[in-house]
């Protein structure tokens, strides 16, 4: 056994390729890094579905941080559309650090929605595009929280 781990990537599935990159990118500063276009039947295999699939998984990057876009051309992307919430289980949210006052203004123009009734004057949450939970706390948060 071995005790090296190495963080890869957190992975999102979207509706809107587009409308979702634009939204991390423009609106929260990630990177774009890569974009890739796996061939079905390996990527169903991994993935537990059926090809075809037509998926484009688009990696971003921020701090170290990477988040895989995935996007299915040929499957329908299933949920129910409700938004999440805090003690559902799995991935609850994402938590970035940011000019808040900046950001927030501009949410609802890529796509976003912010939760006015979670702002505490030093962070509040929004959802993205396809409703994932996105934390933003000021700049100065991160100074308390850096391992590096």
């Amino acid at each position: 056994m071995t005790d090296r781990v190495v963080f890869n990537h957190v992975g999102l599935c979207v509706t809107d390729l587009d409308r979702s990159r634009r939204f991390y990118v423009e609106l929260l500063g990630f990177e774009p890094w890569r974009e890739i276009n796996p061939p079905d039947d390996l990527s169903a295999k991994l993935l537990r579905l059926k090809a075809p699939l037509g998926m484009t998984a688009c990696y971003l990057r921020r701090d170290g941080f990477v988040l895989e876009l995935l996007h299915f051309a040929e499957y329908e992307t299933l949920g129910t559309g409700d938004p999440r919430v805090m003690n559902e289980r799995g991935l609850t949210h994402l938590s970035l650090s940011i000019d808040i006052d900046r950001v927030l203004p501009r949410v609802a123009e890529f796509g976003g929605e912010v939760l006015d009734d979670t702002n505490i004057g030093h962070g509040v949450f929004i959802r993205d595009p396809d409703g994932q939970l996105v934390e933003l706390l000021p700049l100065a948060y991160a100074e308390g929280v850096r391992t590096d």
